[in-house]
Order: structure tokens, then C-alpha cells, then sequence
């Protein structure tokens, strides 16, 4: 109930695909073929109406690994690259380990759900902030961000010719009746400032196989990222990638919608169990991912304390709050994308660590 991943196994088309590849014995270079961008193109079109060209399409090694390529094609050492913590925590490094200086504007949590302090962030976007670092759906809160909060942020971007580096992994797992909108779909002026970052990985569970991709509607942002992947010599995603992220997209969407009836009822019996059980320990509502971000500071214990009692007396791993920021201080993040009984006994070691 730690790392996001999930307990389920994939869906049986992509295994498939990938044995009948294998058995085929010879593993030489190969470059993606062509009929994965269309696959990908009618996936967006399906899923959220976003109708985009094929060559705005760049396949990636990794949606982390990508939005360092991209922080380094768009900005240069010493800009300000602004988060929205708390947030997932390798958005602090690829901003740290590249030069870049960190600017936060921090999510206001009001004891249910989280908002946007949208004065804060204009305050400061318009103090020379080059780039956004945009989470959405958000890890590890659940925010699935509404049109009028994304138009927002995107006005403010516009306004102050600010970069939208939008990480949208988690964008196919949401709980109706809230629906993810990419905010590059909403106006020609943010697509063309915008890349957005996807993955096949969270969705059908397939992160070990580093399959991602970005769009980038303007050809010379998608010039300067190009330039940055061959520095390292990137040349694509391996061979089995680019077969599982084309299994996928193709014959994935029935097993996915299934997965999302299986979670929402998995999130639904957290919230009950942790009300009833626990209930010094409140949950943020999640409105998309499979992660349940937990209030935990009525325990009124100290980070350490939290996780000392987790691995010795409950027997259990999950997220400390602080590794997404300040802000998460007091907070635990745990995975519920597993088999039922897995999860009811995740739960019964919860419950220990704190009885």
C-alpha cells in the first residue's frame, strides 16, 4: 500500500501481445510503428475529446524522464519552475537537479478537499516564474480539477508567458461523475505553451516498462524537446513499450472500466472502514487515482512516530507526508489499487499501528 503501483494483473491482450513478440526470438532495433501514434490519437479522441495531430505526438522514456527533458529544453539554470504542493515528490528533484529554482504555491486544504489559493499563484507567476509544474489528476490530494480552475490557471500562464508542464498519468483513472479534462484541450493559446504528459503505466498497470508519451502542439517547443532527447541519445521506448502501450490503447478500455467500478468500491470501503475504525484518521475524498491521502494529525504524532508505528506494530508500509512537501506534514498517502482481502487486511494493519 506504498509505491503506485496496483495488485492487479494486466490486461490479458497486452500479455499477450508481448509473448507472441517474444516468441518471435529476435529482438533487434525497431522503430515504433506507425498505427501506436494512431492508437494513441483515437484513445485521446475517446476518452476526453481531445482531437490532436499524430506528429504532435513524441514518444518518451518515462513521464519523470520526460518532464527533465523538458525543463531543460524550455528553461535555463536559475529560472523558477513553480509546484502546487503538496505534490508528488520527484517534481522537487527533476526542478532541483537541474538548476532550477523551486517556487511553490501551495494547495489550501480545508479539512475535506483542496483548493487553489489562485492569489498566491498569480503573485507568483508574475515574479518571473518561467514554468508550471501542473498535477492533474493531482498525486497525492485526488484533485480532479474542474474547467473553471484549469481556464483559470491557464488565463494566468497566458497572461504571464509562462510554460504549462502538465503531468496527466493518472488522467484515464477517475471516479465519475468528475471527468479529466487536459488542460491543452481548452484553448489554442495553452496548447500551444503546454506540453502534456500520459502514460499507459498507472492506467493498466505497465510502469516497468517505461511507456509514455507526450503532445506538443507547437513545432518548435516539440524541436527543443527533440533537441534535448538526442543529447542523451534517446532514440524511443524499447521494443516490448511501445507493443504493450499499443495493446493497451487498442483492447484495454473494457478491462479499465471494470478496474474503475473495483476501485471506487475499494475507495468507498476504505473511507467507511477508517470512519468507523479509525476515525482519528480522515480521509481526503479522492476524485481520481487509486491513492488515499490521509489526515492523520489528531494522532498528533510526529512524522517518525507515524511510520515507526506502521512498520513495528502494523506491519505495514506507506507514504510519509512530507516527502510531497511541507505541506504534508502530518499526512500519510496509501495505495488501495489491490485485491479486496488484500486490502481489508491492509486496513485491520492500519487500524494496529494505531490502537
Amino acid at each position: 500500500m506504498w509505491v503506485a503501483d496496483m495488485d492487479f494483473l494486466s490486461p490479458k491482450e497486452i500479455t499477450e501481445a508481448l509473448i507472441e513478440r517474444a516468441e518471435h526470438g529476435i529482438y533487434g532495433y525497431a522503430a515504433p510503428p506507425g498505427s501506436l501514434f494512431s492508437t494513441i490519437r483515437l484513445w485521446l479522441e475517446k476518452r476526453f475529446h481531445w482531437t490532436v495531430p499524430e506528429d504532435s505526438i513524441l514518444l518518451g522514456p518515462g513521464v519523470v524522464s520526460s518532464l527533465a527533458l523538458a525543463i531543460r529544453a524550455l528553461t535555463d539554470a536559475g529560472d523558477k519552475i513553480l509546484i502546487q504542493s503538496p505534490v508528488y515528490h520527484p517534481f522537487y528533484q527533476v526542478i532541483k537537479n537541474n538548476g532550477r529554482e523551486l517556487a511553490v504555491n501551495p494547495l489550501v486544504y480545508d479539512g475535506k478537499a483542496y483548493t487553489i489559493d489562485f492569489d498566491d499563484l498569480e503573485r507568483k507567476l508574475k515574479n518571473g516564474v518561467k514554468a508550471l509544474l501542473l498535477c492533474s489528476p493531482h498525486n497525492p490530494v485526488g484533485r480532479v480539477w474542474k474547467r473553471d480552475e484549469l481556464e483559470a490557471i491557464g488565463a494566468l500562464c497566458e497572461k504571464y508567458g509562462v510554460y504549462i508542464l502538465s503531468d496527466e498519468i493518472h488522467a484515464d483513472i477517475v471516479y465519475e461523475p468528475n471527468r479529466h479534462l487536459p488542460i491543452a484541450s481548452l484553448h489554442p493559446a495553452w496548447e500551444r505553451q503546454s506540453i502534456t504528459f500520459m502514460a499507459p503505466s498507472k492506467t493498466f498497470n505497465i510502469p516497468g516498462l517505461q511507456a509514455s508519451f507526450m503532445v506538443i502542439a507547437d513545432r518548435d517547443i516539440r524541436k527543443k524537446v527533440k533537441r534535448e532527447q538526442q543529447k542523451i541519445a534517446f532514440h524511443g521506448p524499447n521494443l516490448f513499450a511501445n507493443i504493450a502501450m499499443e495493446a493497451a490503447y487498442q483492447h484495454g478500455e473494457k478491462w479499465l472500466e471494470e478496474l474503475l467500478s473495483y476501485l471506487k468500491e475499494n475507495v468507498r470501503m476504505s473511507i467507511e472502514f477508517l470512519k468507523t475504525e479509525l476515525p482519528a484518521v480522515r480521509p481526503v475524498v479522492p476524485e481520481g487515482t487509486y491513492l488515499l491521502w490521509l489526515d492523520c494529525r489528531e494522532l498528533q504524532l510526529p512524522e517518525e512516530q507515524l511510520m515507526k508505528a506502521l512498520i513495528e506494530k502494523g506491519k505495514i508500509l506507506l507514504e510519509p507526508g512530507k516527502k510531497f512537501g511541507e505541506e504534508g506534514d502530518g499526512f500519510l498517502r496509501m495505495n488501495i489499487a489491490c485485491p479486496r482481502p488484500m486490502l481489508e487486511e491492509g486496513l485491520q494493519r492500519f487500524k494496529r499501528a494505531f490502537s
